[in-house]
């Protein structure tokens, strides 16, 4: 389906062509002038130099042939020498009524759809989730998902940390204070306990007494750096701790992960990278890319243009073990001989970018991907406190992400409990999904790149441009189309009408945007696009709504007509929300 801006800048090619021009300067933009027009088109200026004629005739010999149009309603030369227009309402209407019967809003899907792996969430197994994990978690969901509805094969992986000093650390202090396990007898022969000798809460609390520990006393923390080894080795009572640290920890961080609406395709792990560390290692040997410096084995992936300085890419340190480098290119391997994908996406906090830039160089240089594997870091921002500081618990300490969303559930219950808008019964769940809308957009409004205050009680309002606003405006809309159908109306033969007034047409021009910015918020990988039309459509939509009588309307054709617009604007917001990653209450 042709985007509505497409359709009217062929019509003025097509009257730039037929005036003698070239019709490339038929281009049309929205109107930065909306009190004068609803769009123009500043191609006579552009050709005026081209052409040796004053941008004014030129204009004049265009609208000449745009006489008969059947998308412009007003078409008027403006010195010295803008097109300013107005679409017809007819067309407007047209153009909705076809986009509505669009599976995908007049998105278009990809003709050749491009398999895309898109790494987030990455935490650490063995730790809680905390706020720092949660901007990864969001922006990579709601790329995910609007990938996949642009028509991409877009895989999502969570990539585990669980093969680092973390691990080691966990056993040592295991083996500190029970070692009677059996983990532990290097004379045991008999299968493991399938039960974990520990519960989540044990772990989490594990291991920063070992961590603290580690940094305080040499001996514990080479204890803890040689149960690594022997782990990575594959020694048997450590390998089945492994097991159990990774099924209870796996197991707590989904079910956070699904408090978060989040979901991964793949569970892959660092430790999955491991087999393919070796043949990597050696053909970049073998190849000469590798050599020793101070013992260790690296990589130089400076390059002539850079304006400062890269270090050289770390493939082994100088005890032979490897780095958050040789997994990630290890996982680079992986990941090309099992998916192929066109592209690999990190979502990855940008003060990480250099580690990026020499894992991306490396691995061109080794021929680890092809020449259009595409390789993209999205470094995004830091969350902060009011205080413009990365967001702490009132202690100081560092939030766990269950205490956040607790927070903020507990915030909108209290919020909707007040409005008495909805039943007892129903409130909790209701702040749950409300909840959720305040968190994932007060997040993705924001440009990732950069940081950003999460504040709650701005992101809990339901004024401004916060997520329970735009969830408001959507239940207003299911309200009413509930409340005519109860009243026994059917949107029977219903047509969608030229607007009645400028608050309608506003609306309805809104949505004709939808196509273009779910399209280029893919391609630039950017949600906030999505977060910015929908609070402007909801902006349009609750203008309509209070300077028009839509159940009063006693034109029964004119209602229905208001009522297709409804219909068509929940849909779009809908859709729109759960691409961002949550959705909508009946009621509020």
């Amino acid at each position: 389906m042709k985007k509505f801006m497409e359709i009217m800048a062929e019509e003025l090619s097509s009257a730039f062509e037929k005036a003698g021009y070239a019709p490339e300067y038929g281009r049309v933009t929205v109107s930065n002038r909306p009190d004068l027009c609803e769009f123009q088109c500043n191609g006579a200026m552009a050709g005026a130099k081209a052409y040796k004629k004053a941008p004014f005739m030129i204009a004049e010999d265009v609208v000449a042939n745009l006489g008969e149009s059947s998308v412009f309603s007003k078409v008027e030369v403006v010195k010295p020498g803008f097109i300013n227009l107005n679409v017809k309402g007819e067309f407007l209407a047209s153009y909705l009524k076809e986009m509505g019967e669009d599976p995908k809003f007049s998105v278009n899907e990809a003709e050749n759809p491009k398999t895309v792996i898109i790494d987030y969430g990455g935490p650490n197994v063995a730790k809680p989730l905390h706020v720092g994990h949660l901007r990864s978690a969001i922006i990579g969901e709601s790329i995910k998902r609007i990938g996949r509805y642009v028509g991409d094969k877009v895989i999502g992986d969570v990539h585990l940390g669980d093969w680092g000093l973390q691990m080691g650390l966990i056993i040592t202090e295991l083996k500190h204070r029970k070692p009677e396990l059996v983990y532990f007898d290097d004379s045991y022969q008999g299968e493991y306990p399938s039960e974990a000798p520990f519960t989540i809460g044990e772990l989490e609390e594990i291991y920063p007494c070992a961590s603290a520990k580690s940094k305080e006393d040499e001996e514990y923390r080479n204890e803890a750096l040689e149960a690594t080894h022997l782990l990575q080795q594959g020694k048997p009572g450590y390998t089945a701790l492994w097991n159990h640290i990774m099924q209870v920890s796996v197991t707590d961080l989904k079910r956070n992960y699904d408090n978060l609406k989040v979901s991964f395709d793949l569970w892959k792990k660092e430790s999955d990278a491991q087999p393919y560390i070796p043949d990597m290692v050696q053909a970049m040997k073998d190849q000469g890319y590798a050599y020793e410096d101070q013992g260790a084995l690296v990589v130089d992936v400076k390059e002539e243009t850079d304006t400062k300085e890269i270090p050289p890419c770390m493939l082994l340190k100088s005890d032979g073990a490897s780095l958050y480098t040789t997994t990630d290119l290890a996982t680079i391997v992986e990941r090309m001989k099992l998916y192929h994908p066109d592209e690999i996406l990190y979502v990855v906090d940008k003060r990480q970018e250099l580690h990026f830039i020499q894992v991306f160089r490396c691995a061109r240089k080794t021929g680890l991907v092809e020449k259009d594997t595409k390789l993209s870091f999205l470094g995004f921002g830091t969350m902060n406190g009011k205080d413009g500081k990365p967001f702490k618990t009132r202690e100081g300490g560092v939030m766990r992400l269950e205490t956040l969303i607790a927070d903020i559930n507990e915030e909108m219950y209290r919020k909707i409990v007040e409005n008495r808008s909805v039943r007892d019964k129903d409130a909790e769940e209701t702040a749950k999904i409300v909840g959720l809308s305040a968190i994932k957009y007060g997040d993705l409004s924001n440009q990732a790149t950069k940081d950003y205050v999460f504040d709650i009680d701005r992101f809990t309002s339901f004024e401004g441009n916060t997520g329970p606003y735009i969830l408001y405006t959507i239940v207003r809309i299911k309200s009413i189309l509930n409340r005519y159908r109860e009243e026994g109306g059917t949107m029977e033969n219903a047509q969608l009408l030229a607007p009645m007034n400028d608050s309608e047409k506003n609306l309805m021009l809104e949505l004709t945007k939808f196509g273009s910015t779910v399209e280029n918020a893919y391609e630039e990988k950017a949600p906030h696009k999505i977060c910015a039309y929908i609070y402007e459509v909801s902006n349009a939509f609750n203008s309509f709504y209070h300077e028009t009588r839509i159940l009063g309307e006693e034109n029964a054709a004119q209602k229905k007509s208001f009522l297709s617009l409804l219909e068509l604007t929940r849909n779009i917001l809908e859709t729109a929300i759960d691409l961002l990653g949550f959705s909508a209450p009946e009621r509020m």
